[in-house]
């Protein structure tokens, strides 16, 4: 993703993507043109405090989507103060730089500030307390609360992104499911995890739209509908007319070192009452739309 910034210093109008070459940076700054002004590690690092404040201040954006962030789940439960670092006090370095400058902040959080109720079957509001698991969860939580220290904020939960993989893109679900099948007949999925996977373009289109339309608060951005893991992945080779075995396990046969929610599935009500607002497809629908543009391993 090229860098814009030597281009649009001091430009008002211009909109800046932490994280650029991740997936959602990536295609956020697809969508934006020549919008956008791509910042990356290693000359963006959300955990230097000084620096963040100069090369925000120099740029002057309008807006700072912060899609950076520490996201390796597992890992986290052992570097928890890195990972603290880049998901809450990175995010109040970016709010520190909005509030000087007058900009609105977008952060982009996640379904996994939900979970700690297993027993729960229907989905989650913005209104509804959070309950995180493990050190990625509360870190993106303790993020959400420094971002809203500035009120010209939007909070956008998402959940299980998949799409082009943006330099730093390290993949996702999907794209694993296909390199699986593509070198054999059966794979081992989780289906005890139920939550709302959802496609990329579809969300930047979403954020794009808050943005403009100056929607601050919270809101829940996902496709439509809910799956677990093992749905998810059933359904990419039904879609793909390939023949995968595909074994439901527990998440405690998986064995992954950090909780998992159970049930993280987000409720777009609020996101969707707002008039205007680009609808958000059905996941199956999402799922083809995707399998249309990728290439099969």
């Amino acid at each position: 993703m090229p860098n814009h910034r030597s281009s649009i210093i001091n430009h008002r109008s211009s909109i800046v993507v932490t994280g650029s070459e991740g997936q959602l940076g990536a295609e956020l700054c697809r969508q934006l043109g020549g919008e956008a002004v791509g910042l990356d590690l290693p000359q963006f690092d959300l955990t230097r405090r000084d620096r963040v404040l100069e090369v925000l201040g120099e740029i002057r954006p309008r807006a700072v989507i912060n899609t950076a962030a520490y996201t390796q789940v597992d890992k986290a439960e052992e570097e928890v103060e890195l990972c603290r670092a880049v998901n809450a006090k990175g995010v109040a370095h970016v709010a520190e730089a909005c509030r000087r400058l007058d900009s609105t902040l977008v952060e982009i959080s996640t379904d996994y500030v939900f979970g700690g109720d297993a027993a729960r079957r229907t989905p989650y509001r913005e209104t509804d307390e959070p309950r995180p698991q493990g050190v990625y969860a509360r870190t993106k939580l303790e993020g959400e609360q420094e971002a809203a220290r500035w009120p010209k904020h939007i909070i956008v939960r998402t959940c299980g992104l998949y799409g082009h993989l943006g330099p730093h893109s390290s993949g996702n679900f999907v794209q694993t499911m296909l390199r699986l099948g593509s070198r054999q007949r059966r794979v081992r999925v989780v289906s005890d995890q139920h939550c709302c996977p959802s496609y990329v373009p579809h969300v930047a289109r979403a954020i794009r739209f808050l943005l403009d339309a100056q929607g601050y608060g919270t809101y829940h951005v996902v496709n439509s509908g809910e799956a677990t893991w093992y749905e998810l992945a059933v359904e990419v080779f039904r879609q793909s007319g390939w023949e995968v075995e595909v074994e439901p396990i527990t998440t405690s046969e998986y064995g992954a070192p950090a909780p998992r929610p159970a049930y993280s599935v987000l409720d777009t009500s609020k996101y969707h009452a707002v008039p205007g607002s680009p609808a958000m497809p059905a996941l199956q629908d999402a799922l083809a739309e995707y399998l249309a543009g990728c290439s099969r391993l």
